[in-house]
């Protein structure tokens, strides 16, 4: 049984650690910084490439997420700038372009 009992308290120890891990919030600072690497990151592509657009807008929204208090919603969009700058899912063939529309445009179909 004392083996036993080890076993419950060794769970029991690992549960609070990691629930105490988990409750800790980002705070403004950690997204200003996730932000200000992003767009670091961000900078290093031409600013015709299509993979720095795609990331400027993941900074933009992280920006949002920010000005709406959620700051673990910052880091990630921050996050996902930065792997959207080092994997470069997006690419275009060469002659193609983006085609970005205004908001007062309507796409032509």
């Amino acid at each position: 049984m004392s083996r036993l009992s080890a076993v419950s308290l060794a769970v029991l120890v690992l549960t609070i650690a990691v629930a105490s891990a988990h409750d800790e919030e980002p705070t403004q600072e950690v997204c200003d910084a996730a932000v200000a690497e992003a767009r670091a990151q961000a900078a290093t592509l031409p600013a015709d490439d299509v993979s720095r657009y795609f990331a400027e807008r993941d900074i933009q929204q992280a920006l949002v997420e920010a000005g709406n208090g959620e700051f673990d919603d910052c880091v990630e969009k921050a996050e996902r700038a930065v792997l959207e700058v080092r994997d470069r899912p997006h690419s275009l063939k060469p002659g193609e372009r983006l085609n970005i529309l205004r908001a007062d445009e309507m796409p032509t179909r």
